[in-house]
């Protein structure tokens, strides 16, 4: 993750405070009182860090479509997972809401497809500049709805916005090709246009930079977007829509309709099966991706999709120990494993298995730190509900059961239902529920291995391929696991692999199609080709 640098804020308006039993209101955006007790303290120290000092235009809580502000006819509440505490009322749009936004966007495609390259940049690039303007308010929204540290959600807001500016360069960028034909008398053209609407659904795990991913491809291709952002963090998206609006991203050209989880499934329906929709870009579980596969089957529509992943991080004997402990901190424990490419299973060579054990345990206890995350020196926040922190306990509970040892952590912390202790397990088998099933939260099991051969036997026993990691000292070794690792994406001696210039994606079930790098744009263009005769 680039690091972090601190800009002069663009000056925005401010709210003075946060007051005991307040939220915020879906309609004026102002606070009003909250029904029932006030929070207790805990409660009252993660909501008033969750909202004080933000900048009262970004928090937006209607949907946003056609260039306008529009309330829908019920609204739902969002949480901060580290408190319980109710962070705002939102918009909660139904199927009538999603097709006026795909309504609204294809209207606005018909003019934004003949902007030209160099406008749509500029524009692209004032986004950028303003999500570096309003980075610090932004990252605070982040760290209230998901949970994630402060200091990961400034790296998150900087990772979102370099989306935005690498597109805005690669907007110029889309050229097509000339072919001559053995006929004197005919020249073949290769055009590349934009697709069309884009839906695109997100998870809340990265509530801005899985937009920004996106939506960054499309819009510089020429497209215009229909956003459904998860239900556990629709303030990020709904922030960025201001942002854009600010930018002079055109009406309909950029729309975000948030929903309730209870409609997630009829307006994601909704938006994938109109017909004037003509991409899907989603990133999420491999079961919804499925669902969302079959509904672009029957309208044979354009479809990329970052899916589940199950990644591998493999220690062989020639490994730096150091080296793979840090890499396997940051890969595992970034935004509290709540990320598609984290670590899911250490397989470690015999030779140095105890040694890697024993120095991950410490680096574990060393440098992890639960908490809120907003308080300083948190590495560890909340999980963002208590149906994930169940999933981590359900495979402690069922690996333990096998056979396997907790060599530190293995139970809920003490701070509140959402949070979880960073968790080392040894003695793992295949047999087990952490090794085939993705975890999503902090827990890393170990098993040990003897050959190579074994390694990359268990790291390709599965039907996901997203990421894979691996630390080795040994040239040949690294050329030939690299190569045969049944993967998206390969971190060598590295445990950070993500950067907007490189292609993300998997394969397998892990997904369809790329995303960032030059390549991303790709998945928003048609090519057409033409024969031009006669000459």
């Amino acid at each position: 993750m680039a690091t972090c640098f601190w800009l002069r804020s663009c000056g925005a308006r401010r709210l003075g405070s946060t007051f005991p039993g307040c939220r915020l209101h879906p309609r004026a955006g102002g606070l009003v009182p909250a029904p029932g007790p006030a929070p207790g303290p805990a409660q009252l120290r993660a909501y008033a860090g969750g909202l004080a000092g933000l900048s009262a235009a970004l928090l937006r809580t209607d949907s946003f479509v056609g260039g306008r502000w529009l309330p829908a006819a019920a609204t739902f509440p969002v949480q901060d997972p580290a408190s319980g505490a109710v962070l705002g009322m939102v918009a909660d749009c139904g199927v009538s809401e999603a097709r006026a936004a795909v309504r609204a966007a294809y209207e606005a495609f018909c003019s934004w497809r003949e902007v030209s390259a160099k406008e749509r940049s500029s524009l692209l690039r004032k986004w950028y500049n303003l999500m570096i303007q309003n980075k610090d308010d932004l990252a605070r929204i982040i760290t209230a709805e998901s949970g994630k540290p402060l200091k990961e959600a400034h790296g998150e807001i900087l990772y979102s916005a370099f989306f935005l500016e690498w597109f805005s360069e690669e907007a110029r960028r889309v050229y097509g090709d000339i072919i001559y034909t053995p006929a004197k008398d005919k020249r073949a053209l290769v055009l590349k246009q934009p697709v069309g609407v884009a839906a695109v659904i997100t998870p809340w795990n990265f509530p801005s930079a899985m937009i920004t991913r996106k939506v960054g491809a499309a819009l510089a291709a020429g497209c215009t977007v229909v956003v459904k952002p998860a239900e556990d963090t629709p303030f990020s998206a709904l922030a960025l829509a201001e942002l854009a609006s600010q930018a002079g991203i055109p009406p309909g050209v950029y729309n975000v309709i948030p929903c309730s989880r209870k409609n997630a499934k009829e307006v994601g329906e909704a938006i994938c099966t109109d017909p004037l929709v003509s991409k899907i870009s989603f990133t999420g579980s491999t079961t919804t991706g499925k669902i969302l596969l079959h509904h672009a089957a029957n309208s044979v529509k354009r479809v990329s999709m970052e899916l589940g992943g199950l990644a591998p991080f493999i220690v062989f004997d020639s490994a730096n120990v150091d080296q793979a402990v840090a890499g396997a901190l940051a890969s595992k424990f970034r935004n509290t494993g709540q990320t598609c490419v984290c670590s899911n299973r250490f397989l470690v060579q015999r030779g140095i298995h105890d040694a890697f054990v024993k120095a991950f345990a410490e680096a574990m206890k060393k440098n992890l730190h639960v908490g809120n995350g907003f308080e300083e020196g948190t590495t560890q926040g909340p999980l963002i509900n208590e149906k994930a922190v169940e999933k981590v306990e359900k495979q402690v509970n069922d690996a333990v059961s096998k056979g396997a040892t907790i060599v530190t952590g293995g139970k809920r912390h003490h701070l509140g239902k959402n949070f979880f202790e960073p968790t080392l397990l040894s003695n793992v088998t295949q047999d087990m529920l952490c090794t085939h099933e993705e975890t999503f939260g902090p827990l890393a099991p170990v098993i040990k291995f003897d050959t190579e051969e074994e390694a990359i036997a268990i790291a390709n026993a599965t039907d996901v391929g997203l990421a894979g990691y691996f630390y080795s000292q040994d040239p040949a070794q690294i050329w030939r696991v690299a190569e045969q690792l049944e993967v998206g994406m390969v971190g060598v001696n590295e445990g950070l692999i993500s950067s907007v210039e490189c292609p993300f994606g998997g394969v397998k079930q892990s997904g369809l199609g790329r995303e960032g790098s030059k390549y991303g744009i790709d998945e928003y263009l048609e090519l057409k080709y033409v024969c031009y005769g006669g000459l």
